[in-house]
């Protein structure tokens, strides 16, 4: 999309608006979180424990709507520049993850809506001038994102720690680069996450859902995308920025169908959820995940200033460290399985 694929003056409007937006977006969701939590509500949208939990006790969820009408309400301050189409998107994620909170919605149901929503935004964005298979990639990788967001949010303060730290870096790269209004717009997805935590933080007292985790991931990739076509960032900070969730997710997702299990079954083998379970607990493992997010968004920021030759060395690197985590991991979880059989 050409029109999109342009360098940004220094855009200096936006600058008095570089405190009220993201206030707008704090403010907004911690009263509305505030009061789904105090309020009647809490009781009809309750997450009971079931295979994948790591909580034993039901707790409100829905904590999502307050997320997304703190961002909307922001975004509405300052009137980023964004397509009409991911505005669409997000309607049809915010209403199809809200219907299944309530009343539960086929998960066929919900993947065709996901690949539409990300279709529409992807083909308004790539199609016309990148082809139909970009297009088509593209709304497998937004579809994915979605999904995987919704799969990592099973630990207090995780996801939305994700979202303070990965859209809070998403909005430092588009400052640097003069991108202010689209800048701000990230900056009010990092401060509606903020206020949510304040309840969400260990022991939550509510969760996000899938209404507030869907559409969270279908914005991770899609503004990542829309950075990299205004280009603010290249290719590869996005996925940098959110690999302490692509990671986890993608590479529980291989080892569960090379093991050929039901993958769309719920389950515990996350490594994050490892990680509760071998005694880091809720607290411990937000706190070593959050600062994960930010060595990688701190790194994705300094290899901004490296030549492309080295910006891969560091990918590789990032790669290899990442291979060690896991496996380190690994070996604890075999262990400790090993102690639980004996």
């Amino acid at each position: 999309m050409r029109r999109l694929a342009q360098a940004h003056p220094q855009n200096n409007s936006a600058v008095p608006h570089a405190i009220w937006a993201p206030l707008t977006a704090f403010a907004a969701t911690l009263v509305i979180v505030w009061w789904l939590v105090r309020s009647r509500f809490s009781d009809l949208v309750l997450d009971h424990p079931n295979q994948r939990s790591l909580h034993s006790l039901p707790v409100p969820r829905g904590g999502g709507i307050g997320i997304h009408a703190g961002i909307v309400l922001a975004w509405l301050t300052i009137h980023p520049p964004l397509p009409f189409t991911l505005w669409l998107a997000f309607a049809l994620l915010f209403a199809v993850s809200l219907t299944d909170d309530l009343r539960g919605v086929p998960v066929a149901i919900r993947f065709i809506i996901y690949l539409l929503a990300a279709y529409l935004f992807a083909a308004d964005l790539l199609r016309a001038e990148s082809g139909l298979p970009a297009a088509l990639l593209m709304t497998l990788a937004l579809a994915w994102m979605a999904n995987l967001y919704n799969f990592m949010d099973g630990a207090d303060g995780l996801a939305g720690g994700m979202a303070l730290s990965g859209f809070s870096f998403y909005g430092i790269a588009a400052w640097l680069t003069g991108d202010h209004p689209f800048a701000l717009a990230n900056f009010s997805i990092a401060a509606a996450a903020a206020a949510f935590l304040i309840f969400n933080f260990h022991p939550a007292r509510i969760f996000m859902g899938d209404v507030g985790a869907v559409p969270l991931g279908f914005f991770a990739g899609a503004l990542g995308l829309l950075g990299w076509l205004r280009h603010d960032w290249p290719w590869w900070l996005p996925p940098l920025v959110f690999s302490p969730f692509i990671v986890d997710a993608s590479v529980t997702l291989l080892r569960r169908m090379v093991r050929r299990e039901r993958v769309w079954q719920a389950h515990r083998d996350h490594y994050y959820q490892r990680l509760v379970q071998l005694g880091w607990g809720h607290r411990g493992t937000a706190m070593a995940e959050y600062a994960l997010m930010a060595v990688c968004g701190g790194a994705a920021l300094l290899m901004l200033s490296l030549a492309p030759t080295a910006q891969w060395i560091a990918l590789g690197i990032a790669a290899v460290l990442y291979l060690l985590l896991m496996a380190i991991v690994e070996n604890a979880w075999r262990r400790f399985e090993a102690g639980r059989r004996t």
